[in-house]
């Protein structure tokens, strides 16, 4: 019990760190997923609105916890305990929509885009001359797999005729199969399902379309080619951690050890992993000033194919990803066909493994 109240807190103190410092991170010209003009990035309603914001997901992060607790305390049940946490996300985007809202409108009352020269900047070098995608980094998840698999054939003879294939929250085996290869053997095909997911993940990033500032084309071409290196070796460090936790869980499994420390077991190296990465990716979310000549140009005033400031659909646009306005990493072109057979492989291969899973 004590220990899925701590994770919870965690998870619950991460969402509301990183709900309050994104605005900060985030470029100034696109707040809260609005373009707006660089001149009009100190304007008193962005200002106002990100003031507010953070008001709002303090306020909602507090009561989600209150409310958490309090369901907690009269159901008593641990796996409710993570409800603080989607609540928190329901307030964060909720406040979020809200700040988005309220520019656009100011936005579009103020006519902050008249009289102004917009433009594109393309690095076509992302083309001829492409970054190389971090192979290296792949090494370490492949290593852990390979690594589990041989200790797992080892291991197998002497392994308890009924495996424990689930833990609860306090740490006790709720669910137990017969020891079959599929049984024995289940988080091995969740290790190779999640390591090619979020390796494939990666191999798109290199492919996405950059968003790069027109008036400072060259270092944003530098920061951008910079930026999709670490957001791929955060994607394949992440894959190399859930695989050590499945591991973990694999030598419960097999052995038969019983302790109420089991679901740190899986999920300290990928809370670790998600902390790191959002660190890295959060120090390097903006653009560095580099002293460069400003061209005159200004992002154009594409909000149209952004909805609500999240979810990018340009049907006319070919690439598969594209960075994220408000937040951290890319996110789908919900407007490219591609996306949906993307998603729909998401979900086979989820439940493919919930299968293997739950049905070994």
């Amino acid at each position: 019990m004590t220990v899925s109240i701590a994770l919870s807190s965690v998870l619950s103190a991460l969402v509301l760190t990183l709900a309050l410092v994104l605005p900060s991170i985030t470029s100034p010209t696109v707040p809260f997923g609005v373009r707006v003009p660089a001149r009009r990035a100190g304007d008193p309603t962005v200002v106002r609105q990100t003031r507010i914001y953070r008001w709002r997901v303090l306020v909602g992060g507090v009561v989600a916890a209150v409310v958490g607790g309090a369901i907690y305390g009269v159901t008593s049940e641990t796996v409710l305990l993570p409800l603080s946490v989607v609540l928190l996300l329901g307030v964060f985007y909720g406040c979020f929509f809200l700040a988005n809202h309220e520019i656009r409108a100011a936005k579009a009352a103020g006519g902050w885009y008249e009289g102004l020269h917009q433009g594109i900047a393309v690095d076509t070098g992302l083309r001829t001359d492409p970054p190389r995608f971090p192979w290296l980094w792949l090494a370490p998840a492949v290593i852990v797999t390979v690594t589990t698999v041989v200790i797992g054939v080892v291991s197998y003879p002497s392994m308890p005729e009924m495996l424990a294939v689930h833990y609860g929250a306090n740490g006790a085996p709720n669910r137990v199969a017969a020891k079959s290869v599929g049984t024995a053997f289940s988080l091995v095909f969740v290790q190779i399902g999640v390591t090619a997911l979020l390796a494939g993940i990666a191999a798109a990033i290199f492919h996405s379309r950059p968003d790069l500032d027109p008036a400072h084309p060259v270092g944003s071409a530098r920061w951008y080619r910079q930026y999709m290196s670490l957001g791929a070796k955060a994607l394949l460090g992440l894959a190399a951690m859930i695989d050590v936790g499945m591991l973990g869980s694999s030598l419960l499994m097999w052995t038969g050890t019983v302790t109420r420390w089991a679901p740190l077991v899986v999920v300290l190296p990928i809370l670790a992993a998600v902390v790191v990465a959002i660190m890295v990716l959060a120090g390097n979310n903006r653009e560095r000033d580099e002293g460069e000549k400003d061209t005159g140009l200004t992002h154009r005033d594409d909000d149209k194919y952004w909805r609500g400031g999240l979810f990018y659909a340009n049907r006319d646009d070919h690439a598969l990803m594209v960075p994220r306005r408000f937040g951290l990493g890319w996110t789908l072109n919900f407007g490219n066909p591609k996306s949906a057979i993307f998603l729909a492989g998401v979900v086979v291969l989820i439940g493919l493994l919930i299968t293997l899973r739950l049905g070994g």
